[in-house]
């Protein structure tokens, strides 16, 4: 059976379930990526040359550390702000010949400042050591007007982070000084200015070890800006930095080897649970920089007894993500090379620079290991140690453009907290056309920009992989830390038709409060973190626009070229048409119904072609009814199937023509994109409900009681504690792309007494 009769079989039982979207089907890695390039790239020409005619270096109002600072430094709330930075200076100032790279991107270029991120640059010291691969996201920059451009992969889709080049530095002005400090500069401040306030041991946060490169401290800002702010970036994996910066495809350069690689899929592998440490090193490890990046870590040590808060392990430090450069194999010892984002602060144990154990047998080993002794946080540990030392290794497998990606993501309202561990909340569906090589993965939204107002829930999820109509389990995911952003499935699949079933676990955490705005609330800046949400959630198929319409932007592409008059009379004209259709299909629902065809009718009715085009025949999706309609010719985009919608998303329809006898009602979070498109000339952007947007008409949703049954209500934000955004990305080879379907729970309650009594 395929997923559109489950569909539609499901539809008739009254279940919500979810067709993917097209756009979201065997994603091709090359097209998205060159426009993703291209518009980054024109938007920077374009402000490079507007600033040139104005003469002018450019100024980024979105993340103006200057005239924004504390926007620019803090989330929502008021609470621990440890960050004071004394000035902020362009690039151009403080260096005084800035170059963006000074011979590439290398792992020595990263120094860490005094923000928590060692997360991400050890991301970046990783993916230095695969060529080119930094270079990538880097898109473009005008160095002199000082504007820089960064595409980064956010949930499902490419993000362009466009920043300027002023940087907070720790250095004080002159004037502040005490009368003791300017005496020490002979109260001379142009020798103070000169000496103390210039150079990359000014920047107030990460910079590059190589004086005058600004990639390091340009790209955390570029990062930073992407989460809200310089607070939001502070703690969190190396690898899932990795999936961020990756996303759908970087070059990487080995050994003078051209490869594409694109949407890393990270997995946390604790070293207590490695099987065999010989494969290990032969399958993984060894192959580190080429399909997959590595970086290992330890928890934060306990105090308690030893009373030392500075407690280290032969110069290791828990709590803190290191970077694994190579692995390489010497006169048959193996060998971990590693670094320390800090720059400093390197294992002294055995095979430490400098250690007993290298003999003058041993220092031709340095040339093959590609090391050399020094404090730049660079250091060797031999493969056992490494074992013995390290609790976690994160490792991010990289695909390159022989995979293709499928996707289908959904907004989840789980039971409440105290109902059983369980599945049943949400499933999915997997078509595969063909026997391939497959990796599936089930995220959550990166919630990190909106995290103060993301309740206090902590979701932890795995999930089970069946074949259709089959009992025995095909694989199930693997769970070795509670709380990640993701968990995946890699396993060979053959042609045919699979479910997966997920099962939601949490910890409500009361020690998170939720951010809720008060007389001293920063209204702008809880106004951007708002829209960030309601743009992050827009992924969900099942997305409900209405319930955050005023936290939506208007894309600017849609007022382009028009005055709001014009734009009014559009939306009245769609308005219009929307009614008209409706008014047609509930003529279509009063007729009497029409005598079931047999096999050979249906047959001679596919091969007819469709000559005419209505307004009668737009594709709606509707509420309360199995009624179909016909779809028009060649739509141009699927539309979203709400939860009790028995219309396929632009697709055929079976001639059934069932009948309720239930009233009609439009569902107002999808508006036929059709008629949207036509009357408001709309270019519907990736993870953007334009439709929705321009919604005019008042009211409520026109959910159906049945909604309510198996999604508690929503907050007026719709999002609330128990609510959590699922995607399952299904990576596949090239000539085998999947569909992937969702389905929601619903009416669940009387049948799942009867499967527990069975069971019992």
């Amino acid at each position: 059976m395929n997923l559109r009769n489950q569909k539609r079989r499901a539809d008739k039982a009254g279940k919500a379930s979810f067709l993917q979207e097209e756009k979201r089907a065997g994603l091709l890695v090359t097209d998205e990526l060159e426009k993703a390039l291209a518009e980054c790239t024109a938007l920077v020409e374009r402000i490079a040359l507007d600033c040139r005619a104005q003469n002018r270096r450019f100024r980024d109002v979105e993340f103006d550390l200057e005239n924004d600072r504390e926007r620019c430094l803090f989330g929502l709330s008021r609470e621990d702000r440890e960050y004071s930075p004394s000035d902020v200076h362009r690039a151009t100032k403080i260096f005084k010949n800035p170059s963006f790279f000074v011979d590439g991107a290398d792992s020595n270029d990263i120094v860490q400042g005094r923000l928590g991120d060692c997360w991400l640059l050890s991301a970046l010291s990783t993916m230095s050591t695969a060529k080119g691969l930094i270079e990538k996201f880097c898109v473009a920059r005008d160095e002199k007007v000082g504007v820089y451009g960064f595409i980064f992969f956010r949930d499902s889709s490419w993000v362009t982070v466009i920043i300027d080049d002023l940087l907070f530095t720790s250095i004080p002005k002159f004037e502040e000084l005490t009368p003791s400090e300017q005496t020490l500069y002979h109260r001379d401040k142009t020798l103070y200015n000169t000496s103390a306030r210039t150079g990359g041991k000014s920047l107030y946060f990460a910079r590059s070890g190589t004086e005058g490169e600004t990639w390091v401290p340009l790209l955390e800002k570029a990062y930073a800006k992407l989460h809200g702010d310089y607070a939001s970036i502070s703690g969190g994996f190396s690898c899932e930095a990795i999936e961020d910066l990756t996303g759908r495809v970087s070059k990487i350069q080995h050994n003078s080897h051209l490869n594409l690689a694109f949407s890393g899929v990270s997995t946390f592998i604790p070293t207590k649970d490695i099987l065999d440490p010989n494969v290990f090193w032969e399958k993984e490890l060894l192959l580190a920089t080429t399909d997959r990046l590595f970086g290992c870590g330890f928890d934060t040590l306990d105090s308690t007894r030893s009373g030392n808060p500075d407690v280290t392990v032969n110069g290791l430090i828990g709590g803190h993500a290191y970077s694994v450069l190579r692995a390489v194999e010497y006169n048959g010892t193996r060998f971990v090379v590693l670094r320390n984002p800090w720059g400093d602060s390197e294992w002294t144990g055995p095979w430490s620079d400098g250690a007993k154990e290298w003999t003058e047998e041993w220092l031709p080993a340095l040339k093959h290991l590609k090391h050399s002794f020094g404090d730049d946080g660079e250091f060797v540990m031999e493969y056992s140690d490494f074992l013995d030392n390290w609790d976690l290794v994160e490792r991010t497998l990289l695909f390159d453009d022989t995979w293709v990606m499928s996707s289908q993501w959904l907004q989840v309202t789980a039971r409440a907290p105290s109902s059983a561990w369980s599945y049943g909340d949400i499933s999915f569906t997997i078509s595969i056309p063909a026997p391939t090589k497959t990796v599936i993965v089930l995220s959550k939204l990166d919630e990190r920009y909106f995290s103060d107002i993301s309740g206090n829930s902590c979701w932890t999820f795995d999930f089970v992989l069946f074949k259709k109509g089959e009992k025995a389990i095909v694989a199930q995911s693997r769970l070795s830390r509670f709380y990640l952003r993701s968990v995946n499935l890699e396993v060979p699949l053959e042609q045919g038709e699979y479910v997966v079933h997920v099962r939601l676990d949490r910890q409500v955490n009361d020690d998170v409060q939720s951010y809720h705005p008060g007389s001293n609330c920063d209204t702008r800046k809880f106004a951007r973190v708002q829209t960030e949400r309601a743009k992050s959630q827009s992924v969900a198929s099942n997305f409900k626009p209405s319930a955050v319409l005023d936290n939506l932007p208007i894309p600017l592409d849609v007022l382009a070229g028009q005055d709001l008059t014009e734009l009014e009379t559009k939306v009245e004209e769609a308005e219009k048409r929307l009614k008209a259709a409706e008014a047609a299909l509930r003529k279509a629902d009063s007729a009497p119904e029409a005598p079931r065809k047999d096999a050979s009718d249906a047959k001679k009715k596919e091969k007819e072609p469709i000559t005419e085009e209505t307004a009668t025949e737009t594709t709606i999706a509707l509420v309360h009814t199995t009624t179909k309609t016909k779809p028009m010719a060649q739509p141009k985009k699927p539309v979203v199937v709400s939860p009790d919608a028995d219309t396929d998303a632009g697709g055929d329809y079976e001639d059934d023509n069932e009948n309720t006898g239930a009233d009609f009602e439009v569902d107002l979070d999808n508006i036929p994109t059709s008629i949207a498109d036509e009357d408001l000339g709309l270019r519907s952007a990736a993870g953007s409900p334009v439709p929705a947007m321009w919604d005019v008409r008042s009211g409520s949703d026109s959910d159906s009681d049945s909604d309510s049954e198996y999604q508690p209500e929503l907050k007026e934000s719709g999002y609330s504690n128990d609510t959590v955004v699922l995607g399952l990305r299904v990576y596949t080879r090239r000539d085998a792309p999947a569909v992937v379907g969702g389905q929601l729970r619903h009416k669940m309650k009387a049948c799942l007494v009867a499967v527990v009594e069975s069971a019992l």
